[in-house]
């Protein structure tokens, strides 16, 4: 565990287990580095190095003011690689960090990266426009933000104990741990940057950053992903990259990394052995 500074003066927390090829991890909106412990355990078990960061304004890394944007966000993880030295990294992101190893990669080219993968991801691009008929509409994301700002706490144990895993379903065996530690984990974050982190997730378009990249992709998503709805975002994504597969889990909700973490850690093995 350890931290860096920004460019900007932002503090960065990471974790850093092992030693082997790294596997750089990047989180959900409004998540930690902690959410991907399932995932970590399992790889540091094969031989890797994981590493994962808390993003800005998110778990224990700095909380400033401005710069919740995916250029930042970005920017953040190129100064974390940069820092530790990486060459021949994977980098995984889930959610909003599908987005940002999606503008990482876009912004900063590939020179230290081997393959990456994105699941449950927001590119290309998750509001409604003209150009994408198919998004979610502005206001379910200004709802977002307006439940945040009124009662943080009650809006994330909702998100968790409803859409994000699932456990809404009828017949859903809901987990009060897995409840409990998506609370704890959003609660650990500042307030400001998870209220503008909501646009950055929602209305940034990648459709030209997943263009420009030539690594191999894994894209994965699950068919029942209430968050980022699967029509829109997987097909796309991997329809855009140069060199992507296409990795669709019927019935798997948006947090599959962690209530199908056997299935996807095992594929994503499978994927970074080949």
């Amino acid at each position: 565990m350890g931290t860096i500074t920004t460019s900007d003066g932002v503090e960065i927390y990471y974790k850093d287990w092992g030693s082997g090829q790294p596997i750089v991890f990047s989180h959900g909106w409004p998540l930690s580095a902690d959410d991907w412990d399932g995932q970590m355990f399992f790889f540091l078990q094969h031989g890797f190095r994981v590493i994962a960061h808390d993003r800005r304004g998110h778990g224990r890394s700095g909380r400033p003011v401005d710069g919740h944007d995916m250029d930042h966000y970005a920017d953040d993880l190129a100064a974390l690689t940069a820092q530790l030295n990486l060459t021949g990294a994977i980098h995984v992101g889930h959610s909003t960090g599908g987005g940002e190893v999606v503008r990482y990669l876009a912004r900063h080219g590939e020179s230290r990266v081997a393959k990456a993968a994105i699941i449950s991801a927001v590119p290309p691009l998750m509001v409604q426009t003209e150009s994408n008929p198919g998004g979610l509409p502005k206001e379910v994301f200004d709802g977002f933000q307006a439940q945040l700002a009124a009662n943080r706490a009650r809006f994330y144990r909702e998100l968790a104990e409803g859409p994000f895993y699932g456990f809404n379903r009828p017949g859903a065996e809901s987990s009060e741990a897995i409840i409990q530690n998506w609370w704890r984990q959003g609660m650990m974050g500042d307030a400001k940057g998870h209220y503008d982190g909501i646009v950055a997730f929602s209305q940034t378009d990648f459709t030209e950053d997943l263009k420009k990249i030539s690594v191999r992709v894994l894209v994965m998503h699950g068919d029942d992903d209430q968050i980022v709805p699967y029509a829109d975002s997987a097909p796309r994504s991997a329809k855009l990259l140069k060199n992507a597969t296409l990795q669709t889990y019927p019935g798997f909700p948006h947090g599959m990394p962690t209530t199908q973490a056997e299935t996807i850690n095992a594929d994503l093995l499978a994927f970074l052995s080949a």
